[in-house]
């Protein structure tokens, strides 16, 4: 065995050379792998005694990508494509032997074998675009020769990886083998036994002829897999590139990647993306978080309530293959929870996103019960009943005597103290806040609300339990609205304003969707409910003067079939309604507002500065310790587009200067103090500094 260097080894068995890359934890194409490779190829390929080789890796699984943190910088050779080259021109038999994850740049790199075989439960795929960029070391040109162009571009601009058996099936892999490296090596044995011929990847042209000689269905595909992503860039040049698979050479199709990926990774876009993705990963982490602070095992849980949030959070139990019991209050109410659930269920089976064998399956670690003493056996209580402090209160008053201790109790509150729920038990330090996303089943948001009191465990446990449940669980402080839902009161307060002073909701909404959210804040409104904040302004004792008058006439949203918009005959489309016009003016009139033309400009600042300037008073406050986790709260709870990286980074593309003088002529021209710039707002403004260097100091989270 030879070590060709730190992560690289390469061993001669019965003339098959074996190159194994260990670069934990995912195999990253790093430079130092990039080298190894190349290096270990060159020597292989020079070696009489080797007739074929075998590419694989150790750990737990192939190359699962890039190594992205060398985006922007200068490259270091070899390149990926040069490593690529080197693979592809070997005069003996080149065979990746994949598991775990062949993504990216990992999946280029078996492209350019002239074999692929598989494990079972791998996957391969090209999932760049959800960085911002295309495939850009031949993967728009090599793979549309393998699946044909019309799938290759819905793998692309989709970026969802394949299983193993319909890689297989598209020819993707030649093969699928019980262990990685041993099958690759009995398929090489056979390649030269049966002296089969070596056909390069980029030598395929039969599926490329047949799309050239009829294009149609190609660009049917196209508009199918683009009709999502108005706007966005990346999705747009995959599209083009795989476009150029067949409509230009081999060698100016590579050429015509590369300069589309130059341009996309140092776009915004681009910048955005990757900003969002390590923001993900850096969000879970607590500053204070003392070392050895372990999670307690989650093996069976509680949910009190079986409303829409309660069966939701039920859901990602049984999705997780964790046990779980609902709690309610009468069998009625339990019965419709769990049908809803069922229902729901039913909905994923119907469209074939869920089977039925895995839907029985779920539903079987489902249970419900009216019986409170199964909370005495549970590792973790989320309570998801109504926002009404004293409700939660007395419920956590009855789980303080019935939970076994160190359970952990947590209250999937959205706005409410949750300092002031722990405070009804006699052990806060078990209590914290886990605020889900409706529909809790879809949405990857998990708000995780850090108490005064809460212990470090509950936390770590809180994150752990957000993990199992597929969750990306942010940490953050207490109070009223947490970061997501107090910077949305600041949007929901200039949307009340824009209509009294003469904007249309659908004037606002189309704005709002224009920046890349999939629904105006009129239309979300509506289809969650006006009554939802109509409640809570009653509790709070704050009027919204058109808003209310649409709860008092019934009008709802979705569900009344009225609310901003009219939904005819149960339709989910917005229709506009002059009434709600005819309103709004009789409004403004009795409050002495005159309405007037307002233009996209004032909309769009309206609608999304005031949030910036909140996100700098949470962060001043210490409710979020790093700015990139506002970012993430809104990206994965709020529909914030990832390509525009969060309100944060956006901030920071503008530039605190503008934002700052836009706030004061607002501040002025609405009265309101609120909107008078924050004061780390004003600091970067006058420093030219960014949201993306501030982090508060570890305490601050407490």
């Amino acid at each position: 065995m030879a070590e060709i260097n730190a992560v690289t080894k390469l061993v001669v068995q019965d003339g098959i050379a074996i190159i194994t890359v260990n670069n934990p934890p995912v195999n990253a194409l790093a430079h130092v792998v990039r080298e190894g490779i190349l290096h270990a190829a060159k020597q292989a390929i020079a070696d009489d005694a080797v007739r074929a080789i075998v590419l694989g890796c150790e750990g737990r699984t192939f190359f699962a990508g890039a190594d992205i943190t060398e985006f922007g910088k200068p490259l270091k050779a070899p390149g990926l494509d040069e490593v690529i080259g080197a693979l592809e021109a070997s005069p003996k038999p080149v065979v990746a032997a994949i598991f775990g994850t062949a993504l990216g740049g990992g999946l280029e790199v078996a492209l350019g074998c002239h074999f692929r075989v598989a494990s079972a439960d791998a996957k391969v795929g090209l999932p760049e675009v959800k960085l911002g960029i295309l495939p850009g070391a031949g993967g728009t040109q090599r793979l549309p020769r393998l699946v044909g162009p019309e799938k290759a571009v819905a793998m692309i601009v989709g970026g969802t990886p394949v299983g193993a058996k319909a890689a297989f099936a598209d020819g993707i892999i030649d093969e699928i083998v019980a262990e990685p490296i041993p099958g690759a090596i009995a398929f090489a044995h056979r390649a030269l036994a049966e002296n089969w011929p070596l056909v390069r990847v980029r030598d395929r042209e039969e599926k490329i002829l047949a799309t050239r000689g009829n294009p149609a269905a190609f660009e049917a595909a196209a508009k199918s897999a683009l009709k999502k992503f108005a706007g966005v860039e990346a999705p747009n040049a995959c599209a083009q590139s795989v476009r150029n698979a067949f409509t230009l050479p081999f060698e100016d199709g590579i050429k015509a990647e590369r300069d589309l990926f130059m341009k996309l990774v140092t776009g915004d876009q681009s910048r955005a993306q990757r900003h969002i993705f390590f923001a993900e990963r850096e969000a879970a982490k607590v500053p204070d978080m003392p070392l050895g602070v372990k999670a307690a095992p989650i093996k069976k849980a509680v949910v009190i309530g079986g409303g829409t949030m309660g069966g939701g959070i039920a859901m990602c139990f049984a999705n997780a293959g964790v046990p779980v019991t609902i709690v309610e209050t009468t069998d009625e109410f339990l019965a419709k929870g769990l049908e809803r659930i069922k229902s729901t269920y039913a909905v994923s089976v119907e469209r074939g996103a869920l089977s039925q064998d895995a839907m029985e399956k779920r539903m079987g670690f489902i249970a419900g019960t009216t019986d409170w003493d199964v909370i005495k056996d549970t590792d973790i209580v989320i309570e998801a009943v109504f926002e009404e402090m004293g409700l939660k209160q007395e419920i956590f008053g009855k789980l303080d005597k019935l939970a076994k201790p160190g359970t952990l109790l947590a209250s999937n509150t959205s706005t409410l103290d949750v300092d002031a729920i722990a405070n009804a038990t006699s052990r806060p330090a078990d209590v914290v806040g886990m605020h889900f996303f409706s529909p809790a089943n879809v949405m990857k948001l998990l708000e995780i609300v850090r108490g005064k009191d809460s212990s470090h465990q509950s936390i770590a446990t809180a994150i752990a339990a957000g993990k199992i449940l597929g969750k990306i669980p942010v940490v953050v402080g207490n109070c009223d609205g947490f970061v997501g839902n107090r910077m949305l009161a600041r949007r929901t307060t200039e949307c009340e304003r824009l209509l009294l002073e003469g904007a249309l909701p659908q004037d606002v909404d189309a704005v709002v969707q224009k920046f890349g959210f999939p629904m105006g804040p009129y239309a979300m409104g509506d289809l969650a409910g006006l009554d939802v904040g109509w409640r809570i302004r009653k509790h709070r004792g704050v009027k919204a003067p058109v808003s209310d008058a649409l709860c008092e006439q019934g009008r709802y949203g979705q569900k009344t079939g009225k609310g901003y918009y009219i939904y005819e005959s149960g339709a989910r489309t917005p229709t506009p309604d002059p009434e709600v016009i005819k309103l709004a003016a009789a409004k403004a009139e009795e409050l002495g507002i005159m309405r007037r033309n307002i233009s996209e400009t004032e909309i769009f600042e309206r609608m999304f500065y005031p949030m910036i300037n909140e996100a700098a008073r949470i962060l001043e406050e210490g409710i979020a310790v790093r700015a990139s986790d506002i970012d993430v709260v809104w990206a994965y709870g709020y529909g914030w587009p990832v390509w525009q990286g969060g309100p944060c980074f956006y901030a920071d593309l503008m530039g605190a200067k503008k934002i700052v003088e836009a706030l004061n002529h607002y501040a002025e021209l609405t009265g309101d103090a609120g909107l008078k710039p924050a004061k780390l707002l004003e600091d970067l403004a006058a420093s030219d500094g960014k949201f993306e260097s501030f982090k508060v100091a570890a305490k601050a989270a407490a």
